[in-house]
């Protein structure tokens, strides 16, 4: 059975612990039940050329600081797949490498997708010598491993302003924020990969909402995968703090 392309927006890696987020991530795990394997492209990877990582036993990372100890100390013990990253690197030409593990981007919420850690994980790196357009096309390169059993993910967010989020619980999102995020959705809905490639004309005030590329670009990876007819659904579709989009794309 052909497995679902999934994007997820990660948001805070607070989420790891809990929070509003969690139960969709949980229930998609469900409703996926257990794949051959996972490739994630997480937006907290980016490389000069392109690699995928290929550890029998990925490290948890904490590409991050300032956050509580029990978050600090969390390890998600996911195997990682050799075999998986030798094919990734057939497809794609990636390096594979023992130099990275699981970063936030992926672990945050796997944790909650599935919560046994017993589905094998690789990562593939955002290669930053390439244009939105090249990382889509290779993106297109990945598609076979969907029809062997692996659910090929992106980790980032549609929205991603920093500068402008809010502290205060129940921020109502900025009209730039919303519009962007629904222009989005409507991409995906209709299959438009065009204009999601050419996002700073997505919407009007685009690059509020993409001040940096690099939690919007693993939306690409799974765009591509999309095959005429698939249906996209969303889930978690809600933005934090006015300019942290939560929404999450299931495609088949």
């Amino acid at each position: 059975m052909r497995q679902p392309a999934v994007f997820f927006g990660h948001g805070s890696p607070m989420n790891a612990l809990g929070g509003p987020f969690g139960a969709a991530w949980r229930d998609l795990g469900q409703a996926i039940g257990k794949p051959k394997g996972v490739a994630m492209i997480s937006a907290h990877w980016e490389t000069r050329g392109l690699g995928v990582t290929a550890q029998d036993k990925p490290e948890t990372i904490h590409d991050f600081g300032n956050f509580p100890r029990e978050l600090h100390e969390m390890r998600y013990p996911a195997p990682g797949s050799p075999e998986l990253a030798a094919r990734v690197a057939e497809l794609t030409g990636a390096v594979q490498t023992l130099q990275w593990g699981l970063d936030h981007g992926t672990w945050s919420v796997l944790a909650h997708v599935w919560p046994q850690a017993d589905v094998p994980v690789v990562q593939l790196s955002l290669n930053r010598d390439l244009t939105p357009r090249q990382h889509y096309d290779l993106a297109r390169a990945l598609r076979p491993l969907r029809d062997e059993g692996v659910v090929v993910a992106g980790s980032g967010d549609f929205v991603h302003n920093l500068r402008t989020w809010k502290r205060e619980a129940g921020a109502e999102p900025y009209a730039w924020a919303a519009g962007f995020n629904e222009a989005v959705k409507h991409a995906l809905l209709i299959g438009d990969h065009d204009a999601l490639i050419d996002w700073v004309g997505l919407a009007e005030n685009a690059q509020l909402s993409v001040p940096t590329d690099e939690h919007f670009l693993p939306v690409l990876y799974v765009a591509a995968q999309q095959h005429e007819g698939e249906p996209v659904s969303f889930f978690n579709d809600h933005i934090d703090g006015g300019s942290i989009s939560m929404t999450g794309v299931r495609i088949g």
